[in-house]
């Protein structure tokens, strides 16, 4: 056994200290100072149930907890390693490198005092010792009697490789998938305090802890991504600390490209693509045309894509779409021949796909012949099928429309007598337009040479080959029909315009012994009117006027006359209400007359015959 120390500057420890104390390796000897082998660092431990103290000044070991209490002075906290070369001690609160002051110090033995301890001073104090072979770490809990406290940590840790980590609750974990993580929930407190999980706020059964409270998330996976928090509670309170966990997953290959397809499909898109891939493709492209290279991948978190030209940045004309899937090359030139790639790039590795471009034109061939035009006789020909060519493989003839058409000869084919044949000239006009007539046509047995002569054959050599064709058939059967009207209806309606009355009658299809049919049977005929305008006696009106009375003055502008304006009827010549005649104008009933400037002579002459009767 190593002896601890039993007293540091007169304090006295006030934590009962365990009997399983730490044991050095066999081949070190303290004792005698003989030659030791070299050794990575180890701290000596010592377990101990977290306690209330009540003495104000504390000395204590690793491994155990410190309580303190309102009359402590001072606590001492102690760390002894051993290794060779000889460890180097540091201490750690909380994750974070203790800084030195006043209250806080490091003893000349590396032991850390901490004096006049506040509730500031609460936390996870780690001691770390190491040396060129390694290093070790051991913390201590100092704790208030109190609500619990959990030892936390603020680190990211990224593993892309490891089969099983281990980190401290409260960082945050990226790692990639079928890795093993447990998450160390350290909890002290007076009174002990009670561990409980929860994956994003809902309680996890304990089939996933371990014996010291941690959690093991085995054989990780995409859905086991999430907040996981660890709340400690006793009869004081509680405390929570949490680990985002995130799942690791490296950029891998995909078969197809959703975006790719989605750009293909809008209307108007004809340009060539194609895919990369982690072996490479190939693609063969015309000068001056664009294409489309997909990079289907996918990972978590989502990779970041690089595109390169022969391993290179790219120096050329080009679009990036669809946050870097697609890499549009615009107007490729003959210098563009070569691999194109796309690095894809996330926390958990990267991969290279490629593909490579080559120039090649596309060429009109005129090798092969169509079909001839005519089994015999004098027009058949066969001219040369146009086709398109990439590198001597046929194509779609769209990509050589820019290329001029070479010229087609026709070519004479099968040029021999035809077989005798029936031939048959039109049908004859209907004898009748409906209830069933007769057609004819004529039918004739011919041979065509090689000519273009028909030489007349008889019905024999026809026979062979084929029956006889109808030469008489029947025609428009469908019954002969007509449309057919009732007599008019009376006339009906008031009449406050010209002929506004109306009658009806009846419209009949039937066929010509009188039988009615459908009114379909004869829409191929003008159907007659049903609805027409008629004239009432209420429309037989007039405006009647008298003559002009005799004017009231002979001259100047005050003389008018009038006369009678009466809506009467033509026959009876009867005055009726005038609103009857109101569709027609109404002629005035007065006007003024003899406007014409009177005399001065007629005037004077008047005056003075007024004058002389007056005398």
């Amino acid at each position: 056994e190593y002896p601890f120390r039993k007293h540091v500057s007169g304090f006295a420890s006030s934590l009962r200290t365990s009997s399983a104390e730490a044991l050095l390796p066999t081949s070190v000897d303290l004792a005698n100072g003989s030659r030791r082998p070299a050794r990575k660092p180890a701290i000596l431990r010592k377990i101990s149930a977290a306690q209330q103290l009540s003495a104000s000044e504390v000395v204590t070991h690793l491994g155990q907890t410190v309580v303190l209490a309102s009359g402590t002075l001072s606590v001492l906290l102690h760390c002894e390693a051993v290794g060779n070369p000889k460890p180097t001690i540091s201490w750690a609160k909380n994750g974070e490198e203790v800084k030195y002051n006043d209250r806080m110090l490091l003893q000349p033995d590396d032991s850390l005092q901490i004096l006049a301890p506040v509730e500031a001073d609460v936390g996870f104090y780690a001691c770390n010792a190491s040396n060129a072979l390694g290093s070790d770490s051991v913390s201590i809990a100092v704790t208030l009697a109190g609500k619990p406290l959990i030892k936390a940590s603020r680190a990211t840790v990224i593993n892309t490789e490891l089969p099983a980590i281990t980190v401290d609750i409260g960082s945050t974990v990226k790692t990639i998938k079928r890795a093993n993580v447990t998450i160390s929930c350290q909890v002290a407190g007076v009174p002990e305090a009670e561990v409980t999980w929860f994956k994003n706020k809902v309680k996890l059964y304990s089939a996933h802890h371990l014996h010291d409270g941690s959690l093991l998330i085995a054989n990780v996976s995409l859905s086991d991504q999430g907040l996981y928090s660890c709340k400690a509670a006793n009869l004081r309170g509680e405390v929570t600390e949490s680990t985002q966990l995130l799942v690791l997953e490296p950029p891998q290959p995909l078969p197809h490209l959703e975006d790719l397809t989605a750009v293909l499909s809008t209307p108007g898109a004809t340009i060539p693509s194609v895919l990369t891939s982690p072996l490479g493709t190939k693609m063969t492209i015309s000068p001056g045309s664009s294409v489309l290279i997909g990079c289907a991948v996918n990972g978590h978190p989502t990779p970041n894509i690089t595109w390169l030209f022969a391993g290179e940045p790219l120096n050329l004309k080009h679009h990036i779409l669809a946050a870097g899937h697609i890499l549009q090359v615009l107007n490729i030139s003959d210098d563009l021949e070569g691999e194109f790639s796309c690095l894809a790039e996330n926390e958990a590795g990267s991969l290279t796909q490629k593909m490579s471009l080559a120039i090649q034109e596309y060429r009109w061939s005129v090798d092969k012949l169509m079909a001839c035009s005519a089994s015999c006789g004098h027009k058949g020909v066969q001219l040369p099928q146009l086709r398109c060519l990439l590198d001597g493989t046929e194509v779609n003839t769209s990509h050589c429309k820019e290329k001029p058409k070479p010229a087609l000869q026709p070519i004479p084919c099968n040029r021999r007598d035809c077989p005798s044949r029936w031939m048959v000239t039109s049908w004859s006009a209907c004898t009748r337009s409906c209830g069933g007539g007769i057609q004819t046509r004529r039918v004739t047995c011919q041979r065509l040479t090689a000519k273009g002569n028909s030489v007349p054959m008889s019905n024999d050599a026809c026979a062979q080959g084929s029956k006889h064709p109808v030469d008489t058939q029947n025609c428009n059967r469908q019954p002969c029909v007509e449309w057919v009207a009732s007599s008019w209806g009376q006339c009906n309606g008031p009449c406050i315009g010209p002929r506004l009355a109306v009658q009806h009658r009846q419209i009949f299809c039937q066929t010509k012994d009188g039988t009615l049919v459908s009114s379909d049977q004869c829409s191929a005929l003008p159907r007659p009117l049903s609805t027409q305008n008629c004239w009432t006696e209420v429309c037989g009106v007039h405006w009647r006027v008298s003559l002009w009375t005799v004017c009231t003055a002979t001259c100047g502008n005050y003389g008018f006359q009038s006369r009678r304006v009466e809506c009467v009827h033509i026959h009876t010549n009867k005055p009726v209400l005038e609103h009857y005649c109101s569709w027609r104008p109404r002629p005035a009933n007065w006007q003024r007359c003899n406007i014409t400037p009177c005399e001065n002579s007629t005037f004077l002459g008047e005056g003075e015959a007024v004058q002389s009767g007056r005398e």
